[in-house]
């Protein structure tokens, strides 16, 4: 067996000394207990590595071999012990985070850029999914961690609040409404209202679709046929609103604004991890934590 690093590195302290006081002192032990530490060592390697006399220490040729080729093992060797508790610890590695598309313009790019410069060693992958496949995703170790709107469901995973925000309605600058600091659910109810399919996320389909139920008449609902359309353009009709939540005024194309709906109740985002987690399961969690905190994503 190689001998025990400890031993190793109290003979280079020795080695620069080369004198049993002085270096006893330096290290923070008793002179015996050292000279016992190098008879062991020799004894381990099987050859002398020093000649002491009563008034100095002389490295033998093994002796000198040995403090020249020891320095750059143990460097390496603490760098393979750093590498190992970065990794139990979450900062090595690869993650892989599923999120859905209408987390895509503002609270997926800010967590995922806060990953990546908080741990260097960490190699993070962002991947866009349908919010139906995101939870049993994270469930069956497809991916890590997850980011969706609206509590959905998921057997294996636990979701953390990540951020709150306001729900308004997207229209064209030039709509009626958009005049309005903020519009009354009943007025909105007045024009053709978009909704996402319900069949591609039925949560937040049913979640928006609630605030209008105590309107009369009731709105005149619809799904576009694009499930998801950058452009916003059945908007520019100067009719049609969209109900979502407050990050849209990020991605807005021009021609577009967005209003919040007078006592709309929020709309949440979650961050999906699996129930059982690890240390870098932990960290993610951690670092959402502070950036949510950091940014006001969440009510103090």
């Amino acid at each position: 067996m190689a001998p025990d690093t400890v031993s190793l590195r109290y003979f280079l302290v020795l080695a620069q000394e080369l004198n049993f006081t002085r270096a006893a002192a330096r290290i923070g032990i008793a002179q015996p207990a050292l000279s016992a530490r190098m008879r062991r060592l020799e004894a381990e390697l099987g050859t002398s590595l020093l000649v002491r006399n009563t008034r100095s220490v002389v490295l033998t040729t093994a002796g000198a071999a040995l403090a020249e080729a020891a320095p750059p093992a143990l460097a390496a060797l603490d760098r393979a012990w750093d590498t190992a508790r970065n990794a139990g610890s979450g900062e090595l590695g690869t993650l892989r985070i599923g999120y859905s598309l209408s987390t895509g313009a503002e609270t997926a790019p800010a967590l995922v850029d806060r990953l990546i410069r908080s741990s260097p060693g960490l190699e993070v992958g962002a991947v866009p999914m349908t919010t139906p496949e995101i939870s049993p995703a994270v469930a069956d170790g497809r991916i890590d961690a997850g980011i969706t709107r609206g509590e959905q469901p998921g057997r294996g995973v636990r979701r953390f609040p990540l951020r709150r925000q306001r729900v308004g309605v997207q229209l064209a600058q030039d709509h009626p409404l958009a005049e309005h600091s903020e519009i009354e659910i009943a007025d909105a109810a007045a024009y053709p209202v978009r909704l996402p399919d319900r069949a591609a996320n039925p949560v937040i389909h049913d979640q928006l679709s609630a605030l209008f139920r105590n309107t009369q008449p009731s709105p005149r609902f619809h799904t576009p046929a694009v499930s998801f359309d950058m452009s916003q353009r059945d908007l520019f009709d100067a009719l049609t609103l969209a109900p979502s939540g407050e990050a849209a005024i990020a991605v807005a194309p021009a021609g577009i604004t967005w209003r919040p709906l007078r006592g709309a109740p929020a709309m949440t985002i979650h961050l999906v991890l699996p129930r059982v987690q690890s240390p870098l399961h932990r960290r993610i969690r951690g670092i959402a934590k502070t950036l949510a905190h950091e940014l006001h994503w969440l009510p103090d």
